[in-house]
């Protein structure tokens, strides 16, 4: 039976059942009402057009620090505010790559509109978490968006995402009318003319991708370079037909201020949707960089994989947008298990 296209054009292989879905839904309305979010999911939900209406050409800016060289923290923990907290503060604070008047977007993966223990999508407490972050540094706002497969309003109700954005301080940016714009990569084979979600980058100034490690069917691993795939709109199932050449090619297009990849919790088979918790491992680890190819290639040792098996991280790195050896950046490291005073920022 031929797979059906979602208006994101991803198709719909590896999805819940109606049945899933419902008993899912229930639980995860439940969580929400019992935190003041239960509005996400009666309000009125709006999904962008299958077709939104041309825009002028779009370019994305260049988010990443001139004037810092690559870097990148480990920090061993299983409380994600702390220990993504603790990973900041080894690259010295949010406040070395947020300035007082930042315009922020969080871009997190909420593809599913499934609940946040089943580790598909970014986790609200990191998403929280960063939030307060950036606002302490002096953010002037902090903008929270993706493009989900699912319908938006229910994808960012049913993960937590919505409540624990609004309730940190943060703007939700669900894909709306006229919110794609088309862009091209130069030199590049795939991204020619092609959508993306542009509306909720106009005035931002600094970018943050937010990624849960998690196995991937086509790709092997969804990271933080395959969590730019969020931002593509059209009938973008296209591309996984190479998907090793369409996340290279999004490595080169999202050039971030920083990168997290969550991997408190790792979705070690059945992915990207997974559904089960047997597919889980607490592999409690949090990790901040600025090179999004080097998070990635150390994401992958918790997966049991290595950059041979993922293509795409030696792709990425030959054209230029980081390096697979992470070893080489000398991550700083700490272990929120320990004492305050083991964690440090760097003199």
């Amino acid at each position: 039976m031929s797979k059906e296209p979602t208006r994101n054009g991803d198709d719909r292989s590896g999805q819940l059942s109606r049945r899933e879905f419902l008993a899912r839904s229930a639980g995860a309305a439940t969580a929400l009402a019992a935190v003041g979010g239960a509005a996400w999911l009666f309000g009125t939900r709006t999904p962008p057009p299958a077709q939104p209406p041309a825009r002028q050409a779009f370019t994305l800016p260049d988010f990443a620090l001139q004037d810092h060289g690559p870097a990148m923290a480990i920090v061993t923990g299983a409380d994600r505010a702390r220990t993504a907290t603790a990973a900041m503060d080894l690259l010295g604070g949010m406040g070395r790559f947020i300035r007082p008047g930042d315009r922020v977007l969080l871009k997190v993966n909420a593809a599913f509109a499934s609940p946040a223990m089943l580790s598909a999508t970014t986790h609200p407490e990191l998403v929280a978490a960063v939030t307060k972050l950036c606002l302490s540094a002096g953010a002037s706002a902090v903008l929270v968006g993706d493009n989900p497969i699912n319908d938006p309003s229910s994808c960012f109700a049913l993960t937590g995402i919505g409540p624990a954005a609004t309730s940190a301080g943060a703007k939700l940016m669900l894909p709306s009318d006229g919110a794609f714009a088309p862009t091209t990569l130069a030199g590049g084979r795939l991204i020619r003319d092609w959508p993306v979600l542009a509306g909720p980058l106009a005035g931002v100034t600094k970018l943050i991708g937010l990624a849960p490690l998690k196995h991937h069917e086509r790709s092997g691993a969804s990271m933080t370079m395959k969590n730019w795939y969020g931002l593509l709109g059209g009938r973008r199932n296209t591309f996984h037909q190479d998907i090793n050449g369409i996340i290279q090619e999004l490595a080169m297009l999202v050039r971030p201020t920083l990168v997290i990849l969550d991997a408190t919790t790792a979705m070690m088979r059945n992915g990207p949707t997974g559904g089960s918790l047997d597919d889980l491992k607490a592999t409690h680890t949090m990790i901040v960089g600025t090179d999004q190819v080097a998070v990635d290639a150390f994401g992958a040792t918790l997966l049991d994989k290595t950059s041979d098996d993922l293509p795409y991280l030696g792709m990425a790195a030959a054209a230029g947008a980081g390096t697979a050896d992470w070893a080489s950046l000398n991550p700083r490291r700490a272990d929120v298990a320990q004492p305050p005073s083991a964690v440090r920022r760097p003199t």
